[in-house]
C-alpha cells in the first residue's frame, strides 16, 4: 500500500490539514516524501500507527500525552491495547446507560445515574498515569523530550534518514553473508546506539537491547526495516543481541 496524502486522509477519516501537522509535531510523519514535488505518502507502517493515534483521540488523550506515550522506547503496543480496550468498554457501558434513560425519559421517568461517568474518569486518568510511569516517565524519554524539543521537520527527516541508511547497511552486511556476530555487524550495532545517542537519548546497552527485540516484535518496526531487504529487522536484531552481551 502506498497513498498519497489525501488518499490517506479519505481512508482513516481525518482531515488532510490534521495529517500535514501531526508531521510537524512527529506524531505521524509519512513513510516518504518525494523530493522532486513533496509529496507525501503512506504505507501499512503509516495505517497502523494512525489507527493507535485513533484509538487515543477516541479516549479524549491529548496529542502531547499520545505522542509522549507511542514515542517512548519502552512503549508495549499489547499492554496499551489491553488498556485501551477496557477503557473502551467503560465508555460502551456508559453509552448504554444514557441509552436507557433516554428511553426511561421518553415514560416520563428521571434516571440521574446514567449521568455519572467518574468510573469512566478514574480508569481513563488511572491508565495515564501508568502510561506515562511505563512509558514516559523513563530518564530516556526525559532526555528525548529535552533533546527533541526544537527539532525542526528538517532536522527529524536527517535523523530518520541516518537511521535507515544504518539499517541498509545491515542488509547490505547480511547480504554479503556476514553473521550477526562478525566484526561488520557489530561496528553497525555500535553505530546504531551511537546514532541514536547522539540525537534522541542516551541509548545504553539495556534500552538499545530493548530496541533490538521491538524491531522484530512490533511489525510496524519490522516492516519498515524490512524495506531494505526481508531478514533485515532479525539480522539487526540478532547482531545487537551479540553486541549487548
Amino acid at each position: 500500500m502506498r497513498l498519497h496524502t489525501k488518499e490517506f486522509a479519505d481512508l482513516t477519516g481525518v482531515s488532510v490539514r490534521t495529517l500535514h501537522y501531526y508531521d510537524e509535531i512527529g506524531l505521524l510523519k509519512p513513510c516518504s516524501v518525494d523530493p522532486q514535488n513533496g509529496y507525501r505518502y503512506y504505507d501499512e507502517t503509516s495505517l497502523a500507527r494512525m489507527q493507535e493515534i485513533l484509538f487515543y483521540r477516541e479516549l479524549d488523550f491529548s496529542l502531547n500525552s499520545i505522542a509522549e506515550i507511542l514515542t517512548s522506547p519502552n512503549y508495549d503496543k499489547r499492554k496499551a491495547l489491553a488498556g485501551q480496550k477496557n477503557l473502551l468498554i467503560l465508555k460502551r457501558d456508559r453509552l448504554n446507560r444514557l441509552i436507557g434513560a433516554i428511553d426511561s425519559a421518553m415514560e416520563g421517568e428521571k434516571v440521574m445515574k446514567a449521568f455519572d461517568n467518574s468510573n469512566y474518569e478514574s480508569a481513563k486518568k488511572q491508565y495515564e498515569k501508568e502510561a506515562r510511569e511505563r512509558w514516559g516517565d523513563t530518564d530516556a524519554y526525559r532526555e528525548y523530550s529535552v533533546k527533541t524539543k526544537n527539532y525542526t521537520k528538517k532536522k527529524w527527516d536527517s535523523v530518520t534518514s541516518e537511521m535507515m541508511e544504518i539499517f541498509a547497511e545491515f542488509a547490505a552486511c547480511r547480504n554479503s553473508g556476514a553473521q550477526p556476530d562478525s566484526v561488520e555487524a557489530q561496528a553497525l550495532a555500535a553505530k546504531l546506539q551511537a546514532h541514536i545517542t547522539a540525537n534522541c537519548y542516551n541509548c545504553t546497552k539495556e534500552i538499545l537491547a530493548g530496541l533490538g527485540q521491538m524491531y522484530i516484535a512490533d511489525e510496524r518496526f519490522r516492516k519498515n526495516i524490512d524495506k531494505h531487504g526481508e531478514g533485515t529487522a532479525q539480522f539487526a536484531a540478532d547482531a545487537i543481541v551479540v553486541y549487548c552481551k
